[in-house]
């Protein structure tokens, strides 16, 4: 497993990189008079200062909670809050990714290139085959599920998943190869649809399979959702084009976000990463069981059954990552044993 180690820090790289950034913000917002915009969206920015500090911090984009506070508070359409994740990522997770990178943190980056392959591969396929005929109901209930099963795993597995050093080292092709087929897989059915979730994705394998240290895991979910965000605003720019009111909320937010998560993946360095990832846990929890209640007359009592039943297919998936993690950290400890054997014969 090819893993980058932490070596001199170039933090000027990122300021130069806000500097940029809130140029162009001014100029978008004071050079085309549009200070009423985002002063008239401040509910948004007041929200994605704790999104923004999620989305750095833990293996979850800042639509994690853009998404519910848009479309569960705000009464606005999934389609929108999807966009609006896409959009408020490609700042906040692009800024975070600089960041850690010119801190030079960790990264599994044989398992990240192949999600990334991955992500170029589904992403456009989700975006134009999947996303367009996802009703609104099944739009706000993926993104109810996949969050509500991962803030589950972490209510009862965090000591286990917080207790990890270091990762275990399997082949790199091997490695790149998962990378492909997981970025592929939840780009197409995940991100596409709700504009989040291959980070999360990409975190469950490396904290289940792979046994890695969260900082390792969480650095590297975060630049796989910053590149997917960029990749999926880019593609809906030159396409589809975004849902009406979205660049209204971004310009609100953005100014937030690019500063909130590169604070929060800092920060957690020093509070620590589990107190955070079980906050946000019970937030994954809360917000399955706000969407519950708000949409409990179309779901009907056989909907919200079929829901907890998603909920729990998704946790036998992650006790199943897990299960083969042990498998493989055992085989791999086993070939370990013979090669320091075979050279002490030599």
């Amino acid at each position: 497993m090819s893993i980058q180690h932490p070596r001199k820090q170039h933090l000027w790289v990122w300021f130069l990189w806000l500097a940029g950034f809130y140029s162009v913000w001014s100029w978008l917002v004071f050079g085309h008079d549009r200070w009423s915009d985002v002063t008239s969206h401040w509910p948004i920015a007041l929200a994605m200062a704790l999104g923004s500090y999620v989305a750095g911090s833990t293996p979850m984009g800042g639509g994690t909670v853009g998404f519910p506070i848009l479309v569960l508070l705000f009464g606005l359409p999934a389609t929108l809050g999807r966009d609006f994740s896409f959009a408020v990522q490609s700042i906040g997770m692009t800024s975070a990714s600089i960041f850690i990178l010119c801190r030079r943190q960790p990264l599994a980056w044989s398992m990240l290139k192949g999600s990334i392959a991955g992500c170029i591969i589904g992403l456009p396929l989700g975006i134009f085959f999947v996303a367009p005929y996802a009703p609104e109901l099944w739009i706000k209930l993926v993104f109810a599920v996949v969050w509500a099963s991962f803030g589950v795993l972490h209510l009862y597995r965090i000591g286990e998943i917080a207790s990890h050093h270091g990762m275990t080292e399997f082949d790199e092709r091997w490695d790149f190869r998962v990378g492909v087929a997981l970025g592929a897989f939840s780009a197409l059915t995940v991100a596409a649809v709700t504009g989040v979730g291959i980070d999360m994705v990409l975190y469950a394998l490396l904290v289940l399979l792979c046994r890695a240290d969260l900082k390792i895991a969480i650095p590297t979910s975060v630049i796989i959702m910053a590149f997917t965000s960029m990749f999926g605003i880019v593609i809906k720019n030159l396409t589809t084009g975004l849902q009406p009111g979205v660049f209204e909320n971004w310009l609100a937010a953005a100014p937030v976000v690019a500063l909130g998560a590169p604070l929060g993946a800092f920060m957690v360095d020093l509070i620590g990463r589990k107190p955070t990832l079980i906050f946000v846990a019970f937030l994954c929890v809360g917000q399955f069981v706000w969407t519950c209640y708000t949409e409990r007359a179309a779901l009907g009592f056989g909907g919200l059954l079929l829901s907890l039943a998603a909920v729990g297919a998704f946790l036998l998936g992650f006790e199943k990552l897990r299960s083969w993690g042990a498998v493989l950290v055992g085989e791999r400890q086993q070939q370990l044993a013979a090669q320091r054997e075979a050279k002490a014969d030599e």
